[in-house]
Parts: C-alpha cells; structure tokens; sequence
C-alpha cells in the first residue's frame, strides 16, 4: 500500500494529541516535510564484479557471483554466434546486471509484478541466485536475453518473440561453460511444466477448453491476462513457438523467423514470414505434444497434423 506524506501541521497534531496538549493556532502555511531519500537500484551492500562484457552489482557470495558470471559470458559468446552479429555489436559500454543472494531480498527490491522472479528494466537485469539447485542460473539468462535483443541486437520488439527468445535461451543447457542454444534444459523455467500440460490431442478442444492460447491471439497479444492459470500457459508456448520455429523439420521456418525477428511481428507479418496461421498451429500443436512426450508426459497416441485442415487453411482464416 503507498501511504501519502503526512504535512508537519498534521505531525505536530499527532504529536500533541499524543501528550494531550491541543496544538496552538497558527496561521502559517504548514511546511511539507522532506522528501525521504529514494532508495538505490543497486542495494548499498553490493560488490561490483566485472568480467569481459558485464557489470555485475552482486550481493551473494562471491562463488555464486562468478557462477552467474561465467553463464551469462557464455550466453553473450552464444547469441552472437547464434545471430553471427559483428564482433564489436555491444561492445560500447558494458550490460549491467543485478544479483541478489536470494528470492526474499530479491523481493524486497522488486518493482516488476508481484509474481516476477527476475526481471529486465534497462539498463538492469534484476535476478536472483538459488542456491542448491541445479540451474541456480536460469533467470538471469532470460533476462539476459532480453537485454541482448533490445541493447545488442536490436530484434525481438513484439512480446511474443522478446519472450520466445528469452525462453529460448535461458532455458538451454550450459555444460562445460558452453551454452547449447535449442538443447532443452529441464531443470529451467518454463521446461519443468511441459510434461505436465493438460493437453488432449484434439487441438480445437484445447483451446476451446483454455488449455492453450492461440496462435493469432498470442502473437497479437490478445489472448486473457498474462496471470493466474494462463501464466505457465504463455511461457510455455512463448519457448515451444520459438524452438519450433527455429527446429521444426530441420529448422524449415528458422530462415523466415530471424527474418520476423527484425520486424514487428505481427500477424501480417508472421503470416508472410511462415505461412498462414492455421496450418502452422497445427503443426506446432503436434511439435509442442512431442516434446511433451519427450519430457515425461503421456504421449498423445496416434495423434497427427489434420491433412484437411491443413490444405484449407486458407479458407479458414478469420
């Protein structure tokens, strides 16, 4: 709750009633109290850590810090080579990043939604170090990744891509200090809840029954609030719709889909990118049940692209 400055008339008031004495009349404007001192982005107690292209504001342990470190200069060395950017792309100043030593102190900085547990505000990337975990590293990497498409690369602008992307990357496995983009890390948000989506094999039951989102809406971004039952939901599809595009069938729309990522992505523009919606939400549908199989779910047994509705897609759209 924001509690609104108390004028000093008022705390001299409270001061009065407090010893039981009336204050005296006064016909003085009351003179406002000063303005508390804003709290620092950075917490007071963070050490600075610097490595090749990051400043690291870090109040975890200093093991913890070179461990965030090492991944997010993996993740730098990766994405440049992923989108063969010039050597010099961001180079002119060093990212910043913000590592607190847990989720409660993270928490008591944080400005993004109640449920964030990491968030990207520029120039800062704010996350959060899990200590005995296996990727205590994840969340910094999507947001991470955020900050190379808007500060480095310039790419990724509608919601869906930024987020896809970030997805995409911070939940890649990082082994031996390399990151492996597309290669699936199940210990990294938001892979831990694929195997669990309530999915049927009947694509039009799912979204008719809220399962899913889909596709028009979720790159127009019209679908219901990012929240609640629907917030896993987005995440999942978010990662699932980049790494089909970037995979699908030996990576047939990865070509159109880097070339997406430069525009505004719209639905005009990922219809002349990729191909008409419905044709390619069925085939993501079956891509994204494949993975579900893959991580543990129940297979959906027998289930295949529509052939039907795929040769009459066109005819279909809105």
């Amino acid at each position: 709750m924001r509690w609104n400055r108390p004028t000093a008339a008022w705390l001299v008031l409270a001061a009065c009633v407090a010893c039981g004495k009336a204050p005296e009349p006064t016909n003085a404007s009351p003179t406002p109290a000063p303005e508390p001192a804003a709290r620092s982005i950075v917490p007071a107690h963070a050490k600075p850590f610097e490595t090749e292209h990051y400043t690291i504001s870090s109040t975890t342990t200093d093991t913890a810090t070179q461990a965030v470190a090492a991944a997010v200069e993996s993740l730098y060395r990766a994405y440049h080579a992923f989108f063969e950017l010039p050597a010099d792309a961001g180079r002119a100043r060093k990212l910043k990043l913000i590592l607190y030593r847990d989720r409660q102190e993270f928490s008591a900085y944080n400005t993004s939604m109640p449920w964030a547990e990491a968030y990207y505000r520029m120039p800062y990337c704010h996350a959060y170090y899990s200590h005995g975990v296996a990727n205590p590293y994840h969340w910094m990497l999507h947001e991470a990744t955020h900050q190379l498409n808007a500060e480095v690369a310039g790419i990724a602008k509608a919601k869906w891509m930024n987020e896809g992307l970030a997805s995409y990357f911070g939940a890649s496995h990082l082994r031996d200090g390399v990151l492996a983009p597309g290669s699936i890390d199940t210990d990294a948000y938001p892979i831990w809840w694929v195997a669990d989506m309530p999915l049927s094999g009947a694509l039009q039951r799912d979204l008719d029954q809220g399962a899913l989102i889909g596709l028009r809406d979720l790159i127009a971004n019209t679908g219901p609030p990012i929240s609640g039952r629907y917030l896993n939901v987005y995440y999942i599809e978010y990662w699932s719709l980049s790494h089909f595009l970037f995979h699908y069938e030996r990576g047939k729309y990865a070509r159109g889909y880097r070339q997406l990522l430069r525009g505004d992505g719209s639905v005009a523009a990922f219809e002349a990118a990729i191909g008409p919606l419905d044709r390619v939400q069925a085939e993501w549908y079956g891509y994204l049940l494949e993975k579900k199989a893959e991580l543990g779910g129940e297979p959906e047994v027998g289930w295949r692209v529509p052939v039907a509705d795929a040769a009459n897609a066109a005819d279909r759209r809105d």
